[in-house]
């Protein structure tokens, strides 16, 4: 997909949207964890689908999202996020 900003935008709105949660209750969901943005700021940030991976996981956090699919549609390829894995370390503590 060329535009990834277009891409994250319809991820965050559909995931809202799956959770009956407007925009004016994310504001107060964000404010719950001591983000505080106004309902025009959100509005603005989703409309352009320009907003930090920081915000994206917010978000997603606070409306009890806990695992999303991106899916590629030109190319049909599906990925969905990674399970919880514990990576082995080499000997210096390093992975």
């Amino acid at each position: 997909m060329d535009n990834w900003n277009d891409k994250v935008k319809r991820i965050l709105k559909s995931e809202l949207m799956k959770r009956g949660v407007s925009n004016a209750d994310l504001v107060m969901l964000l404010k719950e964890i001591d983000i505080h943005e106004t309902k025009a700021s959100i509005d603005s940030k989703i409309s352009r689908g320009t907003f930090s991976a920081c915000f994206f996981l917010q978000c997603l956090s606070v409306i009890g999202c806990n695992k999303i699919e991106v899916q590629e549609f030109e190319n049909l390829l599906s990925v969905a996020a990674e399970p919880n894995v514990e990576y082995k370390k080499s000997s210096n503590g390093k992975f």
